[in-house]
């Protein structure tokens, strides 16, 4: 083994910051991993998870080899055995039932692998089947549907310039404990630090006394799933008290009459009734936002996980256009990255309810359905039942909602394979599984985060350490797997290139190529001679030339989310007697599989029921006892501990936990104690506009176990 230490540098991929990496290896061992202060976003921070992408890739748990199920064993097989028999499988099933016979899930780890996005559709397109789903219907579907309907392009998303910004106000979102989500946003601590060292202000909205609550000027505590109440209050008071500042968007705004009509009944009274937040408060942020120059409106998965997620989202983006934050310095901008910048004619824009689920009819968005329907799509006999599933990089027996459910849905399947290198608590009932390489092993180009950075940059990384003899990149996988399909089904197939080139061609083609920008001629081969990364510049004004819409307008009242508030009037109180279950994130957890790392769940257990003790007391249970949380379709045992870190009448519980399941070869997560808090949530208790899952704001009742 060489003596020498190289340094090679790298985006860590756990989380959405995607912050710099200075990893020092020596032969095929992890000196020490750093944080890169010459990365231009992240600027040498790291958070707690990078250290652990050594435990991942050091870690036996993890696949390096394909896998079959013979009985209740696992047996390696070479790489076109799994091929062939998975293409085999999945033609089959498709030839006796139907092409809608086999179902999609991906889980979000995918996209920080551009060899998934590049070449994953590839499979799709082979397959040909409507039962698509994904982590997007879990997560930020509200977002990429307001930006469709209001923009024009699914991924035509402003982040706040935090930078520069005043006032930032957060409902529902965590930046300390997540540096950001839908806004890649490396070093939270520090720049919310340096908002308040300029004499700038932060305001969060949120039913927990979240990490970034707890450093902010002002914590307003709001009761779950009530926030489109607010967030319409603050509309209607900016209508009423005439605090609209249009500023340069006041000729391209369309439906600003029709908006102000549909939001008349949400006033401010109104909405302290349902969200427990008082009208001075709500009068006072509206007045804030409108008055303060620089101001910006964040909302995250508190928002977007609930039962009116959708109207939440779309209000958040009509009141940054009322008080002038969008596109706007200090407000919301759109990013400029290298690779699929979003302008008019940037493709996959994205198209919505062009097609319904066979059993609920609950509406597509870009070609994907619901996952809150993967059950029941599954389960429910006849034409178009699902028979087969592949899954990509995802855990939904972890991860999606009525787990005990969907439990029994996979359960049932003919043929499942699964692109992961974990027998987790999903793919423990695959029939082969197909594990790429590790993350390390291959090289990477952020494609998705880079398009929501709160700074413009670009970064290729070459892989830290030479893949395994005989091992494949997902990439190859999939044109591997592509070929076999259709070649089965009669149809000619060209492979893909490798991901670097498919990338080279899009960043030629884009806004720093040649032809747009001699200057800059930005091109991989460039990339690759500047390890730590390049300099965009910050986010800059310029959305009015990039707008997507046909004609060339922001709409801000789209039909379908006018259609939708008599719902959100008509929704009644909740049972008196529930309590309300909403999630939490911790800055050393993001994905299931990151408790499989003993450097991550060192420390205090961070997996107990949050309860508040007023609601302790009025049930007679005490503090660090076992209860029982009981919701609709299911019900789980742990620990609960008092905190008035939660508001009477919410219980808060972690996402990602419950490893203990018969077959999960995890042996860290494993011995964990924490529970699987989908267990509790509901695939009936969904946002019926977008389809997204409720997540919080789940009624449940707590009793001592």
């Amino acid at each position: 083994m060489s003596s020498d230490t190289t340094s090679h540098y790298r985006a860590c991929h756990l989380c959405e910051a995607i912050c710099g990496l200075e990893i020092k290896t020596r032969g095929d061992e992890i000196i020490s991993i750093k944080g890169d202060k010459d990365d231009p976003v992240s600027r040498g921070y790291i958070c707690p998870k990078a250290t652990a992408i050594a435990d991942i890739h050091n870690d036996p748990d993890r696949l390096r080899e394909p896998v079959k199920r013979v009985g209740d064993e696992w047996v390696t097989i070479s790489w076109d055995e799994a091929l062939d028999l998975t293409a085999e499988r999945l033609v089959g099933i498709q030839a006796q039932h139907g092409d809608n016979a086999v179902g999609f899930y991906a889980g979000n780890p995918g996209v920080h692998n551009y060899g998934n996005i590049t070449h994953g559709t590839q499979l799709r397109r082979a397959l040909k089947t409507r039962n698509n789903f994904s982590a997007t219907s879990l997560d930020q579907l509200p977002h990429q549907l307001a930006a469709w309907a209001m923009y024009g392009h699914q991924f035509f998303l402003p982040v706040p310039d935090i930078d520069h910004t005043d006032l930032m106000v957060i409902f529902g979102g965590n930046p300390m404990a997540s540096n950001g989500s839908m806004m890649t946003m490396p070093d939270a601590p520090g720049r919310i630090k340096a908002l308040r060292a300029r004499g700038g202000r932060l305001v969060v909205i949120d039913p927990r006394r979240s990490e970034t609550a707890a450093v902010a000027d002002q914590h307003i505590f709001v009761r779950p799933g009530s926030d489109a109440f607010v967030l319409l209050a603050i509309i209607n008071t900016l209508f009423k008290e005439d605090l609209i500042r249009l500023n340069h968007l006041q000729d391209q705004l369309q439906g600003v009459a029709e908006l102000a009509a549909a939001i008349e009944p949400f006033n401010c009274d109104l909405a302290t009734q349902q969200s427990g937040i008082a009208a001075a408060d709500i009068r006072q942020l509206a007045n804030d936002l409108a008055n303060t120059e620089r101001a910006v409106l964040y909302g995250r998965m508190g928002v977007s996980v609930q039962e009116f997620g959708a109207v939440c989202q779309w209000a958040i983006q009509v009141i940054n256009v009322l008080i002038g934050a969008l596109d706007s310095q200090g407000g919301a901008l759109l990013t400029s990255p290298a690779f699929a910048s979003v302008r008019k004619g940037t493709p996959g824009g994205g198209h919505f309810d062009r097609f319904q689920s066979r059993v609920s009819g609950y509406p597509e968005f870009a070609g994907e359905l619901p996952a809150a329907a993967m059950a029941e799509e599954i389960l429910t006999p006849g034409n178009g039942q699902i028979k087969a599933m592949v899954s990509i990089a995802g855990n939904p027996l972890i991860s999606s909602v009525n787990a005990g459910e969907l439990e029994t849905a996979f359960e049932s399947l003919e043929f499942y394979v699964a692109l992961d290198f974990y027998i987790n608590a999903s793919t423990r009932h695959a029939d082969v599984i197909l594990p790429p390489t590790g993350p390390l092993e291959h090289d990477h180009f952020d494609i998705a985060f880079l398009r929501l950075a709160i700074h413009n940059s670009a970064r290729y990384n070459p892989p830290v350490f030479e893949p395994p003899a005989g091992s494949l990149h997902d990439w190859q996988i999939f044109n591997g797997l592509t070929e076999r399909i259709s070649a089965l089904k009669g149809r000619d197939y060209r492979p893909l290139p490798a991901p670097d080139v498919v990338v080279d061609m899009g960043i030629k083609a884009d806004i720093y190529g040649a032809d747009a920008n001699p200057e800059m001629a930005l091109s991989m081969d460039k990339l690759k001679q500047y390890p730590h990364g390049i300099d965009l510049g910050p986010l800059q004004p310029g959305l009015s030339e990039r707008l997507c819409t046909d004609d060339g307008l922001i709409n801000l009242a789209p039909a379908f989310y006018l259609a939708d508030l008599p719902r959100l009037l008509a929704a009644s109180e909740q049972d008196g007697d529930a309590l309300l279950l909403i999630g939490r994130r911790h800055v050393r957890s993001n994905n299931s599989w990151m408790h499989n790392y003993h450097r991550l769940v060192k420390g205090k257990p961070r997996w107990q029921l949050m309860m508040h003790p007023d609601d302790l007391k009025a049930r007679g249970i005490d503090s660090d006892t076992q209860v029982t949380i009981e919701s609709r379709v299911g019900k789980v045992t742990t620990t609960v501990i008092a905190t008035d870190e939660v508001m009477p009448g919410v219980v808060s519980l972690p996402h990602g936990w419950g490893h203990q399941k018969k077959g999960v070869k995890m042996s860290i997560a494993s011995q964990q104690q924490g529970v699987n808090c989908n267990e509790l949530t509901d695939d009936k208790l969904l946002d019926q506009l977008s389809g997204n899952a409720v997540l919080n704001g789940v009624p449940v009742r707590v009793t001592a176990a």
